[in-house]
């Protein structure tokens, strides 16, 4: 990046500063808004209570423990304390092949690539503009050329002459009613605007990767255990089939079998569709074709539950959430025009200078014998226009305006996703202490079908239905699991990647 970027940065430094802060105080209703000469913020929320929590409930702070995997109860701390914990999110999962998902997804997914390749060019639009607008313009020109002069003209006789013409121009629009610096404020705020969407989009890239492997992982599982059920009912199909070949059983069990067996065989299709295509969308997630093999496979049981996860406060929310950094960008572009409509409507300044020498020959140009120079100033000022400026400044005013709601929107709606992330947390955990529940209940009433059925104490109608009762308590718990770690994720994802600033 070109050495101007930072040089002008350090002179916006306090108008990014001061646009953080006052949009915080908007979000309590204890301001307007920034004051760049623009106009007063929106309307904002009146409450101060957002920053502070982010429910009408009380604020969780742990949920309930289950027994068995992904069921231990997760606390929440304050963020500040956690604060040594400098890591990626993702690796509180503990899995090493999340890991090398995420490391191909971060290096090869090609929306990523285009959101860099965006970036570098704000910033080399900025320097581009920062040269045209900050510094002066400096400019060579050589010309040669032959001629002859009339003698209507000269009264002399013609003759045919060789002219050799070089100069240097220098030109420089004196900025006094800031127009280029709020252009070039602008151009910076684009730059900061496509900064965070990149970061952005990493964020929304590592949350997809690991909610779309959560669930790989959950469908082969449950694909693997609705196979193992099958199997069982395939095998206690075909010992009731010869049982009613030798007279030993009615019609009636055999043909509940069998739809029991059609059932279960029909739920294998979808999971499997499901399966593949979640496969697919990591192949396209890590930059691959989906025909392409090597992608790694998680293993729903050894991915470690977050015990203790930092949760940021809404104050520290709005500087964590690259959405909302975009937003405010934005914002701050907005303003900046403002400035730049307003100082159109004032006289501009331009400074020309020129410095040369005509010679009849190349090496006389050197010598200076003809040399001239020119400098002067004009000044260009706004009389009639059709009141054409002042609507684009009353329209860059609307736009401000405008921008200042969707960096509201954008803040409400982060904490929405937070509220919605932590009830879903709180919900979780309980629902799979209830499926937990189910499945244990659901293994002793089989065990003791099974066995009762075995010395004639039970029918075989009443045995089917604790096998199915079984077989979708398993299933129920294994996404319930899924459901767990997926949604500690989208936590994680709301609250802008974490704790930790990259």
């Amino acid at each position: 990046m070109n050495a101007c970027l930072p040089t002008l940065r350090g002179a916006m430094d306090f108008r990014l500063t001061w646009l953080a802060s006052a949009a915080l105080l908007v979000l309590a209703g204890c301001a307007q808004g920034p004051n760049f000469e623009t106009p007063a913020a929106p309307n904002t929320p009146t409450s101060a209570q957002g920053l502070t929590q982010y429910t009408e409930a009380k604020q969780l702070t742990s949920t309930v423990a289950v027994p068995g995997l992904q069921g231990e109860s997760q606390q929440l701390v304050p963020a500040d304390s956690a604060n040594h914990l400098k890591t990626q999110w993702w690796t509180l999962f503990e899995s090493p092949a999340l890991d090398e998902l995420l490391q191909q997804a971060l290096a090869h997914n090609p929306n990523l690539e285009a959101t860099r390749a965006n970036l570098k060019q704000a910033e080399e639009s900025y320097t581009a503009l920062y040269g045209s607008l900050a510094l002066p313009n400096v400019g060579l020109s050589l010309q040669g050329g032959r001629e002859r002069t009339s003698y209507l003209q000269t009264e002399y006789p013609s003759v045919d002459t060789n002219l050799y013409n070089a100069s240097v121009n220098v030109s420089y629009t004196v900025d006094l009613f800031g127009a280029n610096k709020r252009n070039l404020e602008a151009q910076l705020a684009s730059v900061d605007y496509q900064r965070f969407q990149l970061e952005a989009a990493k964020l929304a890239l590592t949350a997809n990767v690991v909610t779309t492997a959560i669930r790989e992982a959950s469908l082969r599982d449950q694909l693997q255990t609705t196979r193992e059920l099958l199997r069982l009912q395939t095998e206690q199909l075909q010992v009731l089939e010869q049982q009613y070949q030798i007279g030993g059983v009615g019609l009636n069990p055999v043909l509940s079998q069998r739809a029991l067996v059609a059932n279960t065989r029909a739920q294998l299709p979808p999971l499997e569709k499901a399966l593949a295509q979640a496969r697919h969308q990591l192949a396209v997630y890590v930059g691959q074709l989906p025909s392409e093999a090597g992608l790694p496979q998680l293993d729903l049981a050894r991915l470690r539950l977050p015990q203790k996860i930092p949760l940021t406060m809404g104050s520290d929310l709005v500087r964590q959430r690259p959405d909302i950094r975009a937003s405010e960008a934005l914002w701050h572009q907005a303003s900046a025009q403002v400035g730049v409509a307003t100082a159109n409507l004032y006289p501009q300044i331009n400074l020309t200078a020129s410095l040369g020498a005509t010679a009849l020959t190349p090496a006389e140009l050197l010598v200076g014998k003809w040399g001239f120079w020119n400098l002067m100033g004009g000044l260009t000022q706004p009389i009639f226009n059709g009141g054409a400026l002042s609507a684009k400044k009353r329209g860059a005013e609307a736009a401000f305006e405008a921008a200042g709601e969707q960096y509201r929107g954008t803040v409400l709606q982060a904490f929405q996703n937070v509220a919605d992330s932590l009830t879903a947390l709180s919900h979780d955990a309980q629902a799979l202490q209830a499926q937990v529940e189910a499945e244990s209940a659901a293994q002793q009433l089989l065990d003791l079908s099974q066995a009762q059925y075995q010395v004639g104490g039970l029918s075989y109608l009443n045995l089917l239905d604790a096998q199915r009762n079984y077989q979708q308590a398993r299933i129920a718990v294994v996404s319930a699991r899924a459901t767990r770690l997926a949604d500690t994720a989208a936590l994680f994802q709301s609250l802008g990647g974490g704790w930790w600033q990259p």
